[in-house]
């Protein structure tokens, strides 16, 4: 006897661009993490933020006490000033002292010079060079004074420096943009310098995304990239596309797992991804021109590997046809799609439901498209008043 045609809907294999794509799960990471410190010890007088606010760059976060630098620093400023004065009085002894020895040795001079002619005594002499002497001891003492009260100068301006560099991190303030965590420590305490963080600030804005692709596509991923960019796409939420670049290619290939780490960078503006969140995400390598596909639904796998059903028109036959299957892709808004490498031309009729009745050469009879049978279920239905 034989068997009646076996129903059946058929799809046509297409000439596609597909683009190649790499596909993983990856993590969402702040591009920059800092833990913030006090730098001087004191009393937290008040806290301006709020937990989980985002705060800009150069905000002022905390405020501590500044009233013993600023007692220290009067008493610096005061130093400063006293060494200030204690300089030009050395200034003005060395003036006078330098018109003194001018006027001494003048007159060691002309002793000199009369004691030669025998007109002055030499004990007379000798007394007036001793003055001379003098007045140019004196003169070398008030330098040195000089010298001491600039070096005292330089060390009261140090400190002045030093405490007005203190009295400005009585104020932290935000040393990044982001968004603030918990805070630590409450208006009222007590810390010390170079503590416990008080505050932790990410910036999620930019954002990345670390993910690790096999090593097998390392030599790919590097040959697109130095090409240009490759653009990575994210989908926090399953629906939303968010578009991104690569950035990093780790040095290092993970033994345990066989991948290599990448990271790609978000703009992030609307904060739809979060430090620590698990999206999926596919970095475009290549965009492959002509390529065949098919719905992934209708490749099956036998004994032999991936195989097709192929409808033959003209005598409404079908035949098993082994076929290569690159991979899988979901184009947006559509079904996954089978990439094939090898097996099947553009045109041919692929069997796309009712494969489980089928053998190798049986007869097959068209069934309506599902989209026109829809379309004839609806024309069907009464009309609503």
């Amino acid at each position: 006897m034989m068997m009646p045609a076996a129903p059946v809907r058929t799809v046509t294999a297409a000439a596609s661009d597909v683009p190649l794509l790499v596909s993983a799960v990856g993590t969402v990471e702040a591009l920059s993490s800092v833990d913030v410190k006090s730098r001087v010890a004191g009393q937290v007088l008040r806290v301006d933020f709020q937990e989980g606010q985002n705060v800009e760059k150069g905000q002022l976060l905390f405020q501590i006490d500044p009233e013993p630098l600023q007692r220290q620093m009067a008493e610096y400023q005061a130093d400063l000033a006293k060494d200030l004065a204690l300089e030009q009085q050395a200034r003005a002894n060395v003036v006078k002292d330098q018109a003194l020895l001018k006027q001494t040795r003048a007159a060691a001079d002309r002793a000199v010079a009369l004691q030669n002619e025998g007109i002055y005594a030499k004990e007379q002499t000798e007394q007036t060079v001793e003055t001379a002497e003098s007045a140019q001891a004196s003169l070398d003492a008030d330098k040195a004074a000089v010298e001491s009260a600039v070096a005292s100068i330089k060390a009261d301006r140090a400190k002045v420096a030093q405490t007005q560099l203190q009295l400005d991190y009585t104020k932290i303030t935000a040393p990044i943009s982001g968004r603030a965590g918990a805070i630590a420590i409450k208006a009222g305490n007590l810390i010390k310098d170079n503590d416990a963080a008080l505050v932790t600030i990410l910036q999620i804005s930019p954002i990345d995304v670390s993910f690790g692709v096999p090593e097998q596509l390392l030599a790919e991923v590097r040959k697109y990239n130095a090409e240009r960019p490759l653009v990575v796409h994210a989908l926090p939420d399953g629906e939303h596309t968010i578009t991104g670049t690569l950035r990093f290619i780790d040095n290092t290939v993970d033994n345990t797992t066989g991948t290599i780490k990448l990271k790609a960078e978000f703009e992030n503006n609307d904060h739809a991804m979060w430090p620590g969140q698990f999206v999926n995400v596919q970095a475009q390598l290549d965009l492959e021109h002509g390529r065949i596909v098919v719905p992934s639904r209708t490749v099956e796998t036998g004994p032999q590997g991936k195989y097709v059903w192929v409808m033959d028109p003209a005598n409404e036959t079908v035949a098993m046809r082994p076929v290569e299957v690159l991979r899988n892709y979901t184009p947006p808004g559509a079904p996954e799609e089978a990439v094939i490498g090898s097996g099947l031309r553009s045109g041919e009729k692929v069997v796309s439901e009712g494969q489980m009745r089928l053998a190798p050469g049986m007869k097959v009879r068209l069934l309506q498209p599902q989209n026109e049978l829809s379309e004839s279920k609806a024309a069907q239905m009464p009309g609503q008043s």
